[in-house]
């Protein structure tokens, strides 16, 4: 079993690290919100984030943008980690500076995965999530234990930073499928159809698609969703929001045409700024009505 060091123990980081130690981990974490990470059964609360890493084989880190991975990388890991520790940073955060850390870090003798999820709130207390990650075969193999805990999908999708990108593309996908599904519906309740036998229809039809079929934006269809509770968020419009704004800064440092994920983040940028930055992103339904 594995000493691990756990930063950043938000909605994710909490599962996550409860599952690990579940499996019988030596889990330490840190949180700003302490009594968020007291209520995880089973781990250790530092009281900083070095010494949440002090002593650490394995750091893992879940924090909410790339200023804040550099920042407790650079202040707290860097400084503090035991010989050979092993990095995994499964944070949302742009390709330059997944790759700009992993880079320091194996100056400094660490191997470094880039490892964002997916999977949601409930993905991450069930243990089926899906990693995708950057970085070494050697860091990935030494990793994949654990990914196997908290997760029930690993792909290593290259080196540094290719995780990163992999998520960020992911993403854009998705935000602009579930628009997609969400302006269906709308079209369908303007023309007075009933939303179950589009559902219904179009489920096993080409437009067939996850956002779709398993995560239905519109209340009373398909399987439970976040949209029969109100659209509380397995994922926040303002998650998504952010991860299209690395989406369309990687297309533009790289030439790639991305019109509709523009759009897509457009979209979002109202979902926000209609005060629903805590809605689940399928809750885009509601401004698309509007």
């Amino acid at each position: 079993m594995a000493s691990i060091g756990f930063i950043g123990i938000g909605n994710m980081g909490a599962g996550m690290a409860g599952n690990l130690a579940k499996a019988g981990h030596a889990v330490t974490v840190f949180d700003l919100d302490l009594e968020k990470a007291n209520a995880i059964e089973g781990v250790t609360v530092a009281g900083s984030a070095s010494a949440a890493v002090t002593g650490a084989e394995v750091v893992i880190t879940m924090l909410p943008a790339g200023n804040a991975v550099t920042s407790v990388y650079r202040s707290n890991v860097f400084p503090h980690a035991s010989n050979g520790a092993l990095f995994i940073d499964c944070s949302t955060i742009d390709v330059q500076t997944a790759r700009a850390l992993a880079a320091e870090a194996a100056a400094q003798g660490h191997a470094m995965l880039d490892a964002p999820v997916s999977g949601g709130v409930s993905g991450a207390e069930a243990g089926t999530l899906a990693f995708m990650v950057g970085g070494s075969a050697d860091g990935f193999a030494q990793g994949l234990p654990l990914f196997e805990i908290m997760g029930a999908k690993a792909v290593h999708c290259g080196d540094a930073g290719a995780g990163q990108g992999v998520k960020i593309c992911n993403n854009m996908m998705l935000a602009i499928q579930m628009i997609s599904v969400a302006e269906g519906f709308v079209l369908a309740e303007k023309l007075g159809l009933d939303p179950q036998k589009l559902f219904d229809v179009s489920s096993a039809a080409s437009a067939q698609c996850w956002s779709l079929t398993t995560y239905c934006p519109m209340p009373g269809v398909g399987p439970q969703t976040s949209a029969d509770n109100g659209y509380k968020p397995g994922f926040a419009a303002a998650l998504m929001h952010k991860d299209l704004g690395l989406a369309m800064e990687a297309a533009q440092a790289n030439g790639a045409g991305t019109p509709f994920g523009q759009a897509a983040f457009d979209a979002y940028a109202a979902m926000v700024g209609r005060g629903e930055a805590d809605k689940d992103f399928s809750g885009i339904i509601q401004t698309m009505r509007d």
